[in-house]
């Protein structure tokens, strides 16, 4: 099951055990927990609501919350699994899920259908990407990069194999049956494989990285900065995501053609992931961070500029996925690329979840502020402004070795 490998350079505590298993069996579950637990809310949204009378509005509200939730429970998560490993983490929050969803098909009211969503997004920050990039990163050492990197491409997966499939289910099942099924599926997928292909021990944390400044890294200047960085770029790059549509709709688009546009940002999203490796080899951490930041302000500039024509529009779309592919490996290496990997469950927790909740309230506060900025050109303006504004504060977290 296991394979001994050095990785003294990698933990500075000697022999490394690698579970072979670990890194398909992470790419399988990811494209299953990310497809049901995530993507097939949106597939099942209008027949959900037509069904049940209930708004969108507090549907959605629903969904968010968990979102919320998942950010939240991410940081005890985070500290769980620096302490024990995957394991135990992702089988249970399979177990989670698997729950929830059936909650949810079940539901027989709103709050009930809430109660779901809630202890969904407990799974979510159980079985989702934070856990995994902890495990590959202990695990996998200075190979990490491509560990992540191959299961975010598989990741990207997820809406391409479940929304279909979702949609198919949907159309001679209905909504709850459809949920019934999926938390089948989730089951008999996620929590065997997690349990048996994350069964390695789990590495000693190496040891913290010399420094003269006492300060926790948490509380350090680079990392709070560095947190404001992505909380304002994640903010810009969900409302964008969620805001592609309604702009492309505004300048001519009918609904196929601003779905393919949307589509092909997902397909962007890989190719940026796999582009990822050769620009962490050949640029500094800071210069990376500020460059692709910057870059996803300009996309969204140029999509808020461009009126078209439409070719131009959904060229410019796809580019922007690009940029979110890289984007995502920037966040997953981001604590280990400055601080090392001692603590890298609790502070990427710790890291991301204010960045989580802001993509979580980005898609209400877009359509909020779409009216009153004049239409989402504008207020794609708006967020290309925030975009670049979070370069500067990445520009000044410049890394410094310390102890968390």
């Amino acid at each position: 099951m296991t394979d001994t490998r050095a990785g003294t350079a990698a933990t500075g505590t000697g022999a490394r055990s690698r579970p072979r298993a670990a890194l398909p069996a992470l790419c399988a579950t990811q494209i299953t927990s990310w497809g049901i637990v995530y993507y097939a809310f949106p597939v099942l949204l209008p027949r959900l609501t037509a069904d049940t009378g209930w708004s969108v509005n507090a549907v959605t509200a629903a969904f968010s919350l968990a979102l919320l939730v998942s950010a939240l429970a991410g940081i005890p998560i985070g500290r769980i699994l620096d302490r024990r490993g995957p394991r135990a983490v992702m089988s249970v929050g399979s177990v989670t899920g698997t729950l929830a969803l059936l909650l949810i098909a079940a539901a027989p009211n709103l709050p009930v259908f809430t109660c779901g969503w809630i202890l969904a997004g407990v799974a979510m920050a159980a079985t989702f990407y934070p856990p995994a990039f902890a495990a590959l990163t202990r695990w996998w050492g200075p190979d990490r990069v491509r560990a992540l990197t191959i299961v975010t491409l598989a990741g990207g997966l997820a809406s391409t194999v479940f929304a279909p499939l979702t949609a198919a289910l949907a159309e001679h099942l209905g909504w709850r049956a459809t949920y019934v099924v999926l938390a089948v599926i989730l089951a008999a997928i996620t929590i065997p494989t997690h349990a048996l292909a994350l069964r390695a021990p789990w590495p000693p944390a190496p040891p913290a990285r010399p420094s003269t400044d006492r300060t926790p890294v948490a509380r350090s200047r680079p990392f709070l900065l560095l947190a404001v960085a992505f909380t304002l770029s994640g903010f810009a790059m969900y409302a964008v995501v969620m805001g592609l549509i309604p702009l492309l709709t505004e300048r001519g688009a009918d609904a196929s053609t601003a779905a393919w546009a949307l589509g092909l940002g997902g397909a962007g999203q890989t190719l940026g992931r796999a582009l990822y490796s050769g620009l962490s080899a050949h640029t500094s951490v800071t210069t990376r961070t500020v460059a692709l930041i910057a870059l996803g302000g300009a996309t969204t500039a140029a999509l808020a500029a461009a009126p078209g024509p439409m070719p131009l529009l959904v060229f410019l779309a796809s580019l922007a996925g690009v940029v979110r592919g890289n984007l995502t490996l920037l966040q997953a290496t981001a604590v280990t690329d400055r601080w090392g990997p001692t603590h890298y469950g609790r502070l990427s927790a710790l890291l991301g979840a204010p960045s989580h909740l802001a993509g979580a309230l980005a898609p209400w506060a877009a359509a909020a502020l779409a009216t009153p900025l004049g239409g989402h050109a504008h207020l794609f303006a708006a967020l290309a402004s925030l975009s670049l504004a979070a370069a500067l504060p990445a520009a000044a977290a410049h890394p410094t070795p310390r102890g968390p």
